[in-house]
């Protein structure tokens, strides 16, 4: 942004800089001792009700919020839950967190979002920032870290939960599909409804490891049937309808024979039909499609995208009881694991008419 496109000033009707409100400030507010405030707002003892209203409504009104870093260090932890997720652009986290806030929103547990953009560098960087902080519990997206990831996972003692995926090894508890199942099941279906060249569309997968392994299973259905991949185009960076639209666009002028085409997500899957349906072509009769996440937005097209529901909402859910019950003592065991089926949601882009 250019100096002539901003402007800057200072209020002065700004309140000087404060001295940190202290207990003693409520203890005055309230009338009561600074023992019975430590009380209240911890939550502790046995506090008339008439009491507490009076100290939270005091605490309310000075704009009062308790120093929990002194309590942590008492408890070595703090209310805190880091979840660690590659990307809030991706539509998938979203639902995710929901799926966690749901859950601990009835706990005292708040959670604490890190963002690593795919990259396990950054990934060490936000996990060791955020265990420094002693947190309640750990939900970390994906089951492939770095070995400076696992050593500081492991050497932490606080319980984690890996979501996303359930192909691989856990560092302890774990809760989400095999995506490798996923990938198996949609091409079962493609075969059943009389589908043999087949393209595939996605993001390219070094970093990308839950689509590798969709893609794995995949072809390995397909082999099965005496089918291979015809031709395949990979995109790299974000996903987007416009993608969607342009990698559908190349993949069809290099092989026009295909007959069906299977998105790596719904985003890009979106735009193939978008593409598809501006060109004029038959969907599904000449060509299939199928995406992957069973994306909300689907619901708005004249044609709904055949895709794959990774239950994501469900995923936040049960990772964040795990952790709570970790917390709370009511869960004692470590190394859970929550699989959860995907859902193949069939909508009108998958079956021949």
């Amino acid at each position: 942004m250019e100096d002539d496109d901003k402007v800057i000033s200072i209020n002065k009707n700004a309140a000087k800089p404060k001295r940190p409100l202290t207990l003693k400030d409520v203890s005055i507010a309230s009338g009561v001792s600074e023992m019975t405030v430590s009380r209240v707002l911890r939550n502790r003892g046995d506090v008339s009700d008439a009491t507490r209203k009076k100290v939270l409504q005091a605490a309310k009104s000075l704009g009062y919020v308790p120093n929990k870093i002194a309590g942590a260090l008492a408890s070595s932890h703090v209310n805190l839950v880091a979840v660690i997720i590659p990307s809030l652009s991706n539509m998938v986290f979203p639902d995710v967190l929901t799926g966690i806030s749901e859950v601990l929103d009835d706990t005292p547990l708040q959670a604490v979002v890190g963002v690593t953009d795919y990259s396990p560098d950054r990934e060490e960087r936000v996990l060791f920032e955020m265990l420094s902080w002693r947190p309640s519990g750990i939900i970390l997206a994906g089951l492939e870290h770095s070995d400076a990831s696992r050593k500081m996972l492991d050497a932490s003692g606080i319980p984690t939960v890996e979501i996303m995926d359930t192909d691989g090894e856990a560092v302890d508890a774990v809760v989400g599909i095999s995506h490798r199942r996923a990938g198996r099941e949609m091409a079962r279906h493609i075969v059943k409804n009389g589908y043999r060249q087949i393209g595939f569309l996605g993001t390219k997968m070094p970093m990308d490891h839950r689509a590798r392994k969709r893609f794995e299973g995949f072809t390995e259905a397909l082999a099965r049937e005496g089918i291979e991949v015809v031709d395949q185009e990979f995109y790299d960076g974000g996903s987007s309808l416009a993608k969607g639209r342009e990698m559908t666009a190349r993949i069809l002028a290099r092989s026009p024979d295909l007959d069906f085409l299977y998105y790596s997500n719904d985003m890009i899957g979106a735009g193939g039909l978008l593409h598809l349906q501006d060109a004029k072509i038959d969907v599904p009769g000449q060509i299939g499609l199928a995406g992957f996440n069973g994306s909300e937005m689907l619901k708005g097209f004249s044609l709904r995208l055949a895709t794959m529901d990774a239950g994501r909402r469900d995923i936040g859910r049960e990772a964040a009881r795990i952790i709570a019950g970790r917390s709370d003592g009511s869960i004692t065991e470590t190394g859970q694991r929550v699989e959860l089926a995907p859902k193949l949601q069939m909508g009108d882009t998958l079956k021949r008419r």
